[in-house]
């Protein structure tokens, strides 16, 4: 086993909320550990013209890039300030802010800029994750699995592990390496959407509104009968995919509980591609701490559905540590991706390292 490293990792996710930053040591291969973590929300001002950038033609990225690689940079100034003794850091992985995904034309951007973060931080940077996967046709998405796997060396399995984000994705873990991932279907997004254009803030806390109201099955039935939810793996997502969903006939709590089922019954869904059936799901992101999204879930599959602090990983972070990760595994010359996990024809490398100025 190779010297562990001392990285931190960066995520801005799909729910488009803030930058998580978090400490891991690893190889590359294991965990030897993990250490402090930040979340830092964007203010109401970023997260606005980030939404707005979904849109934006390219030439509008560039000032948003430029601001959003500095706010990476204070996230892990005000880590390392708020936690003296981390030590020296070796490497950052830095995912980005997605704003585009669109595997069948071969497209993807995250906005950042690695050799800016490089340079203010100065430490050496990794960023560019998904970009090598695209490059021989895989989805370029989703990136955690093999953190998961790493994670879930001395689980039972078959196990899944399930990120509920803006957008849904699940590792299932079988014998040995045996391992698949893919998008599940749409899990925050629409109802933080649905519920931020009512002005009762930025997501149903608690599931408290989705409780309140009544689900809409046939809709829901009908949604679930796009063609995605058949597709074989590998399959992965943009966040605006299933964005036109028809619920502006509803009360603000209907709309809110039909979404919320349909996401559930989405990512219960994925479990008709599983080679074995998962004898447990763990679940990580955002929407775990949804109360009513879990039971639903639950509900659906009828096994064990936990959060993944259920096992000691922390699911707020899970996905900053990943990219620590696979940013040593860039380094070190190890594959990013498998065919399991994106569709790629044989395990592919990716990323792209910024030394600092030395």
């Amino acid at each position: 086993m190779a010297a562990p490293l001392r990285v931190i990792g960066l995520m801005s996710g799909t729910s488009m909320d803030g930058i998580d930053a978090a400490v891991i040591d690893t190889d590359g291969v294991g965990v030897a550990g993990t250490g402090p973590a930040k979340t830092v929300a964007y203010g109401d001002d970023l997260r606005a013209r980030v939404e707005a950038a979904l849109d934006a033609p390219d030439e509008a990225y560039a000032d948003l890039a430029r601001e959003l690689t500095d706010a990476n940079a204070a996230a892990v100034e005000g880590l390392l300030a708020d936690n003296p003794d981390i030590g020296d850091v070796d490497l950052v992985g830095y995912h980005g802010q997605t704003i585009v995904h669109r595997p069948d034309q071969g497209m993807t951007r995250q906005l950042g800029d690695g050799v800016r973060l490089a340079a203010r931080l100065g430490i050496d940077v990794v960023d560019g994750f998904r970009h090598g996967d695209m490059a021989v046709g895989g989805q370029g998405a989703p990136l955690a699995p093999l953190y998961h796997q790493a994670l879930a060396a001395d689980l039972a399995r078959p196990l899944a592990v399930l990120n509920l984000g803006g957008v849904g994705n699940v590792t299932w873990l079988g014998a040995g390496d045996a391992i698949l991932a893919f998008d599940t279907g749409p899990a925050n997004a629409l109802t933080d959407d649905w519920v931020a254009a009512h002005g009762r803030g930025p997501f149903d806390d608690g599931g408290r509104l989705a409780a309140a109201g009544r689900a809409d099955g046939g809709r829901v039935d009908g949604w679930l009968r796009d063609p995605y939810f058949d597709a074989a793996p590998p399959k992965s997502l943009d966040r605006r995919d299933f964005g036109g969903l028809a619920v502006g006939d509803m009360s603000l709590e209907d709309g809110a509980a039909t979404l919320t089922a349909f996401a559930a019954k989405a990512a219960a869904a994925a479990a008709r591609h599983f080679p074995a059936p998962a004898g447990r799901w763990l679940v990580t992101g955002g929407g775990r701490h949804n109360p009513t999204l879990m039971a639903l879930i639950a509900g659906e599959l009828g096994v064990p559905v936990d959060p993944v602090e259920a096992v000691g990983w922390r699911g707020d972070t899970l996905e900053a540590e990943a990219f620590g990760f696979l940013a040593v595994r860039c380094v070190r010359g190890l594959p990013l991706t498998v065919p399991g996990t994106t569709g790629c024809p044989a395990p592919a490398l990716g990323g792209v390292l910024h030394r600092a100025p030395r």
